[in-house]
């Protein structure tokens, strides 16, 4: 579940959040072949890029498709993972995960993100929650009429509910300050993660 809010085009992570986030979450793919991986993206509202499919070349592709300004600006946290919810809560996989990658509090939807998180834990769906961004002040660019001009902002965001999130699913926070740290996060899922297999067919 992937952020596409207006912040996520800041450039503390090169070549800016979104672009980071498609490039290292496409490895990840990758390394799982078997999987049944799904998109959903959020901003003010959801929307499902790809439904759970294991053809990844087609979900890479769909994958590379998204970009800023797909949806109205706006973070709306609840609802993105409501929608991962909702692709993936019927699936009969031993192990179902939510991978909420975002920048942002929480400021649209009607769905509170712990709230969304309560329905995950009753579907038995961990969520790993991932915040990205650096600490302290970063730039990020706003289209002007003159082209683009940057702007200072202090890169912060609510990590306590991203917390509390992953805490309620059985999931893990992250957070992720650079290109090399949101690798080493998705290695680490995806061991968390076969580990967690293992152990569910023993």
């Amino acid at each position: 579940a992937l952020d596409l809010s207006s912040t996520m085009l800041t450039e503390d992570l090169k070549p800016n959040r979104i672009e980071a986030s498609k490039a290292v979450a496409s490895e990840f793919i990758l390394s799982r072949p078997n999987d049944n991986i799904g998109l959903v993206v959020f901003a003010s509202e959801s929307f499902t890029q790809c439904p759970l499919t294991n053809d990844h070349a087609v979900l890479i592709n769909l994958f590379n498709g998204v970009k800023y300004g797909l949806i109205e600006d706006g973070t709306a946290i609840g609802l993105g993972m409501a929608n991962a919810i909702n692709r993936i809560k019927d699936s009969k996989a031993k192990s179902k995960v939510i991978i909420l990658l975002t920048d942002g509090s929480n400021n649209r939807g009607d769905i509170a993100p712990v709230t969304a998180a309560e329905i995950a834990k009753t579907f038995g769906i961990r969520v790993y929650a991932i915040g990205v961004g650096s600490h302290g002040i970063v730039n990020m660019p706003i289209q002007t009429p003159m082209g683009v001009q940057y702007q200072q902002m202090q890169s912060e965001f609510d990590e306590k509910t991203l917390q509390e999130i992953a805490s309620v699913t059985g999931g893990k926070y992250f957070r992720a300050t650079s290109n090399e740290s949101l690798e080493s996060i998705y290695n680490e899922i995806d061991s968390l993660e076969k580990s967690k297999i293992k152990s569910n067919k023993i």
